[in-house]
């Protein structure tokens, strides 16, 4: 019955809510629900008479329908595949749908601009490849750019890749990676926060990098503006005290700034190769920390 709850309550709920979070821990899930029905939270905060109206329009069949129907799955924390590293966050997820091959492996988050320079891509694919050869698996954002190339790289090298998404696992955003977002469900999987057919919006690329982060044991940051979507997703890491790490450019890179500036405010370490990277996480990879579930196989 808990999983049954947390669906609804991951339909109705935007995702990375601190307040929710706290209310469910509280709670439960079943009670947390009888009380937003009851009108027990104020509906002028926090979106609560929307969320009311979500739980009473959605009910747990339709939303189980609407899932297998995508070829999908909800995973919750009680799941064996559940990725351990979301339960430090201070707002982890209801649960996760996912779209594609079983979820086991320790994994490196690549993170970057959409408007990436020639030496941006190499480096993401090199680096992508190169953590496949040593049995780790990839996690990006599915977008263009160093998203990417990243998740190309890993898929070249015959490694698994994982992309989490800001809009539903039936929603193929952006259009141009479709055939990419296939090629990663056979290799690895699509990840939500959100119903399969919900499209993405401005926000939620920035809730979930926070899953990016906590999922992998480290974030290597390639090529990013000073102001940057990617550097969220490395603070993010940060936090957690997951390994962040930043590829320098040439000084002259707008697209270098914001790892100049990681480097530079000591938020992140140098690396130029996969081999300084792995010196990095060696001890993390050890204790197979932040993994997406345990490897039983």
């Amino acid at each position: 019955m808990e999983d049954i709850a947390r669906l609804r309550l991951f339909q109705a709920i935007d995702g990375g809510s601190p307040f929710w979070t706290e209310e469910f821990a509280n709670y439960g899930g079943d009670e947390l629900i009888t009380r937003i029905l009851a009108g027990k939270y104020d509906a002028s905060k926090r979106s609560s008479a929307r969320i009311k109206s979500e739980l009473l329009k959605n009910q747990h069949d339709g939303l189980i329908e609407e899932i297998g129907s995508s070829g999908a799955r909800f995973i919750t924390p009680a799941s064996e595949e559940w990725p351990q590293g979301l339960n430090d966050l201070v707002a982890p997820p209801f649960g996760l749908i996912i779209k594609g091959s079983p979820v086991f492996s320790t994994s490196v988050a690549i993170v970057g601009t959409r408007n990436p320079t020639t030496y941006g891509a190499r480096i993401a694919s090199e680096f992508a490849s190169g953590f496949a050869d040593r049995d780790l698996a990839i996690i990006s954002g599915g977008a263009y750019g160093i998203d990417s190339h990243a998740h190309r790289g890993c898929i070249a090298a015959e490694g698994k890749t994982f992309a989490v998404l800001a809009s539903g696992v039936n929603v193929e955003y952006p259009a141009g990676n479709s055939r990419l977002f296939k090629e990663i469900e056979e290799s690895g999987a699509l990840i939500s926060e959100v119903m399969p057919n919900v499209r993405a919006r401005p926000e939620r690329f920035l809730t979930r990098n926070r899953l990016i982060a906590a999922i992998s044991i480290g974030t290597i940051v390639v090529e990013a503006a000073f102001r940057s979507g990617s550097l969220r997703t490395a603070r993010d890491a940060a936090e957690l005290m997951r390994v962040v790490m930043a590829v320098p450019g040439p000084v002259t890179s707008p697209t270098s700034d914001g790892c100049h500036r990681l480097i530079g405010e000591r938020c992140a370490e140098i690396v130029t190769s996969v081999a300084d990277a792995m010196e990095l996480l060696a001890p993390l990879t050890a204790k197979n920390a932040g993994t997406l579930g345990s490897d039983d196989t």
